[in-house]
């Protein structure tokens, strides 16, 4: 009896390790050198600054990714469920804007008044004061854009968006929070910068090579851009000249603003008085860092019960900096009662803090 019941044991470890090692998972690991995490020292020393918001209620709605004040004077916010909304500042007035049938992450508004929507399932559309949604750019260079991400609108009317991962798209794979943590764990850094110009309708490359491609800010002389690189924690300035640009690789063309940061970077949005805000929409995880050079770990951590992934915990985190990469303001929540801070809005009166999965609206007086 005891001889049967040591065979079955053995055989289901087996079977229980040709699944850890063998079952196929949808990333490919890449291996890379994460650095020692600076921690929450220096600029970004713990403090509370973060804690106490107060919340504009959404309703049924949640994670208000991005904000932004319309040429209506009315604030803009985009939900989860891929209604944009609007309201007045103070939130009253609540109404669905619109609703583009996927999930729209990131947007600005052009001259005339659009606004201009990178929808992480759709590619860059264009939304007029009544309401039509119009197709701008949905493929580069015969290739599909899998996950337009973050927006910014210059003064020339091209427009800057980020493409997150060639890889991995937010429709395809479940969803904009899955796909990342998908291309976060992969690291095969094929995030990019794109640029659309309206009057010849081209897409063009302008960077290539980032982990994640997230949140994207214009210089004030609008000859650079700044762009935050979510899987490596880091935030570049791009020189908007630059053509299919491998960042990977030392170039004039591309400085490197902020390394090793304590947390995910996330949405970049200008501030006042010159300022760009961050948010780091998760702490950095020890775990992750430890992972980074070995990719069958990383392989294996998929084949794991979602709960045991290594998901950082909520901590709230915001940092606004100058162009030359100087903190100038860092408010943080290490109770993470606020989630997935993912950017700030600043007004003359009031800091709207941006979320990914929050229920409600944050916002602080300025």
């Amino acid at each position: 009896m005891m001889r049967k019941l040591f065979l079955v044991l053995g055989a289901l470890l087996a079977l229980l390790a040709a699944y850890l090692c063998l079952w196929p998972v949808p990333i490919e690991p890449v291996s890379w050198n994460a650095p020692v995490p600076p921690g929450y020292t220096g600029p970004y020393a713990v403090n509370q600054r973060l804690a106490g918001l107060r919340t504009i209620s959404l309703g049924q709605e949640s994670g208000p990714e991005h904000v932004a004040i319309g040429r209506d004077g009315r604030l803009y916010t985009t939900v989860a469920s891929g209604n944009i909304l609007r309201m007045a500042p103070d939130g009253s007035a609540q109404e669905v804007f619109v609703n583009t049938g996927g999930r729209v992450l990131g947007f600005d508004f052009d001259a005339a008044g659009n606004l201009i929507a990178a929808d992480a399932y759709r590619g860059l559309l264009s939304i007029a004061p009544d309401r039509k949604i119009t197709m701008l750019a949905d493929r580069v260079n015969g290739e599909p854009i899998r996950y337009a991400d973050a927006v910014v609108v210059a003064r020339s009317g091209r427009m800057y968006f980020s493409d997150a991962s060639t890889r991995f798209g937010a429709r395809e794979w479940g969803g904009t929070f899955e796909a990342s943590v998908l291309d976060i764990l992969e690291q095969s850094a094929t995030g990019r910068i794109l640029e659309y110009d309206p009057a010849t309708r081209a897409v063009r490359v302008v960077a290539r090579g980032l982990s994640f491609a997230n949140g994207v800010a214009l210089g004030q002389d609008e000859q650079t851009l700044f762009v935050s690189e979510t899987g490596r924690y880091r935030i570049w300035k791009i020189a908007l000249e630059a053509r299919d640009l491998d960042i990977t690789q030392a170039s004039p063309l591309a400085q490197l603003l902020f390394d090793n940061l304590p947390g995910y970077p996330d949405n970049l949005m200008r501030g006042r008085d010159g300022k760009i805000w961050v948010g780091l929409v998760k702490p950095r995880n020890a775990t992750v860092d430890r992972l980074a050079s070995q990719p069958f770990m990383r392989r294996l951590t998929l084949r794991l019960p979602r709960a045991m992934w290594p998901i950082p915990p909520a901590y709230g985190h915001v940092m606004a900096f100058t162009e030359a990469g100087r903190v100038v303001a860092d408010l943080q929540d290490p109770s993470g009662a606020y989630p997935e801070t993912t950017g700030v809005t600043e007004t003359a009166d009031r800091l709207y803090i941006q979320s990914l999965h929050a229920h409600g609206l944050g916002w602080l007086p300025r």
